[in-house]
């Protein structure tokens, strides 16, 4: 249902619009900030990047879906934006000393009674960024990862206003 046909909904194009090119955008931002400033990512940071690959994908799929169909891949879709909002918040958390971060690559284990080689053996693959050392970009006194969060609660707000136009026209339709 790309091509504009008498059945497509103005709510289809805009919810299925706003999670690809909001996806997009959060990814291509993310790629500026490690390769362009060379801010390196921590697990946690790596983790808050799925949601928004896996929302870009139900931005296609509401976009190839007719509006009837359209609405699950939606509902999935703020869904998605939410369990980022999700990540957000717990990764803030860990950034100001709330909690423990939940990725094993964030913390080094204590090996008592082993050989180095053991030890070595416990350690990630790669070297990882602290999760609980915040990027202040720009000489913003709001970290990235607070940016992260305000956007993605943005993105739900909207995702919320567009899945109820979405519910409300299909509705008028039948």
């Amino acid at each position: 249902m790309l091509l504009l046909k008498t059945g497509q909904f103005k709510s289809v194009w805009m919810i299925g619009g706003l999670f690809v090119l909001s996806g997009l955008f959060a990814l291509l931002v993310a790629m500026g900030a490690e390769h362009i400033l060379h801010l390196v990512p921590c697990e946690l940071c790596l983790w808050e990047r799925r949601p928004w690959k896996v929302l870009i994908a139900f931005g296609v799929l509401v976009l190839v879906l007719g509006p009837r169909y359209a609405r699950w891949p939606a509902l999935l879709g703020v869904l998605c934006v939410l369990v980022s909002v999700g990540l957000s918040v717990m990764h803030i958390g860990v950034e100001q000393g709330w909690w423990p971060s939940p990725a094993a690559e964030c913390q080094a284990h204590a090996v008592y009674g082993q050989s180095f080689e053991n030890w070595m053996k416990t350690m990630p693959l790669r070297p990882a960024k602290p999760c609980d050392l915040p990027d202040y970009p720009f000489g913003l006194p709001i970290s990235l990862t607070t940016l992260s969060g305000v956007y993605a609660f943005g993105v739900f707000i909207l995702s919320l206003w567009g899945l109820r136009h979405l519910f409300r026209d299909v509705k008028r339709q039948h």
